[in-house]
């Protein structure tokens, strides 16, 4: 009963006091998957994915690592570190660090040995019980303002697909996609993902 409490003890934002920086994040020894957003630290409520969200970052993840053999573009799914620097990309002053679902990276500039500093061409976050208010809001922010060109959120349950746009510095949403639709890629020309099988036998 304790540990139960203990773990609705956890808020977003993580503590009101204090700002982080990647340097901290490298220090820390947490069991759970944390992000900086801002230099406030989020944590995970769940200690892993529920099954149906693994289920569908499987089927995408793999579409794009499919599509994605011999070109220069690269996909990568959590657990993997984008730091979003505003300015400088010393550790010290970097004060976003997010681990999306699935992102893939054109630049290879942008790679390094912890993952990846800069905006990723595209990133797609799936909704888990718990979390889509930072899903929706704050990465909305983030990935906004650092340059991310194409941003899709999967909401599970709903069996939905929203996808947001790059356009003049601002996202532009799409309509709201569903099984049976297909969503082309606007960052890589000739990538179409089925929802239809995205979104088949989850139970």
């Amino acid at each position: 009963m304790e540990k139960e409490e203990a773990g609705k003890e956890v808020k977003e934002p993580f503590t009101e006091y204090g700002r982080y920086s990647y340097a901290d994040y490298l220090g820390w020894q947490i069991d759970e998957m944390v992000e900086l957003i801002k230099g406030k630290v989020f944590r995970s409520a769940a200690a892993a994915p529920r099954r149906i969200h693994q289920k569908i970052s499987g089927k995408v993840f793999t579409e794009f690592f499919n599509f994605l053999k011999g070109k220069r573009c690269e996909v990568y799914e959590a657990p993997f570190d984008v730091r979003l620097p505003k300015k400088s990309i010393n550790n010290e002053d970097v004060d976003t660090v997010v681990q999306p679902d699935i992102c893939v990276i054109c630049d290879s500039s942008k790679l390094d040995d912890l993952g990846c500093v800069g905006a990723p061409d595209l990133i797609i976050e799936i909704l888990s019980p718990g979390n889509n208010k930072k899903e929706i809001k704050n990465k909305y922010e983030v990935y906004e303002e650092s340059g991310v060109e194409e941003y899709w959120i999967i909401h599970p349950y709903e069996h939905t697909v929203m996808t947001y746009t790059r356009l003049e510095g601002k996202f532009v949403p799409s309509r709201l996609f569903t099984s049976g639709d297909f969503i082309e890629s606007k960052s890589l020309p000739g990538f179409r993902l089925d929802l239809e099988y995205v979104f088949k036998d989850l139970e």
